[in-house]
């Protein structure tokens, strides 16, 4: 890793923290507002009005919720994927079918996630889809997304880009974590949007 990587991996890892720390500390009140905002919001983009597959994915703790977004989604006749973790962090996908179709699944040193329990399709399966909904902690000026350091939707990113998919990539965030700027690694990817509760805004390409 040479200097600069090493500075701007450095940065990440203390923005992931106050990051993080912030999202602690919201309420389950808020929490609850934002989501139910968040998914009026997001709905407004034409990269998901417009899709016929949407890869999303479900919200643990305090991140922004995407539960009615899903269900919003699906009743809008919309083909939802949604991931599953496997052992080496790469993500697997199988279709949502409703809240009933989800269930806690423990992974060592992970959160308990809620997962879908039907039919796994593979991992190349996210490259049928028309939109992927990104989890993270930030997105600058630039449409650079921060995540929280996993690899899994680096894999999924690198993925689409070796199969020549092009969805249109959405990340999904409270208002405050559209930043000035996000520190850049060689990785990573921009993203087209970003829906937060109070609207959302695009970048160009």
């Amino acid at each position: 890793m040479s200097e600069n990587q090493h500075a701007a991996s450095s940065a990440k890892a203390e923005l992931r923290r106050e990051l993080l720390a912030a999202r602690r500390a919201l309420s389950p009140d808020a929490c609850r507002t934002a989501a139910t905002a968040l998914a009026a919001r997001a709905v407004e983009l034409p990269e998901l009005a417009g899709a016929r597959t949407v890869a999303a994915y479900v919200s643990v703790g305090t991140e922004p919720g995407t539960r009615a977004l899903l269900d919003v989604l699906r009743a809008a006749g919309k083909r939802v994927l949604l991931p599953l973790l496997l052992p080496d962090n790469d993500l697997d996908w199988a279709v949502y079918e409703g809240p009933a179709s989800l269930a806690e699944t423990a992974h060592p040193g992970k959160m308990r996630l809620l997962e879908p329990t039907g039919p796994a399709l593979g991992p190349d399966a996210v490259t049928a889809a028309d939109a992927v909904l990104l989890p993270g902690l930030a997105v600058d000026a630039r449409g650079l997304r921060l995540g929280r350091g996993g690899g899994s939707y680096d894999r999924v990113l690198e993925r689409l880009e070796r199969a020549g998919a092009h969805p249109a990539l959405v990340v999904l965030l409270y208002d405050d974590e559209v930043v000035a700027r996000v520190p850049e690694e060689p990785h990573d990817h921009p993203v087209q949007a970003v829906a937060t509760p109070s609207g959302v805004r695009r970048f160009s390409s």
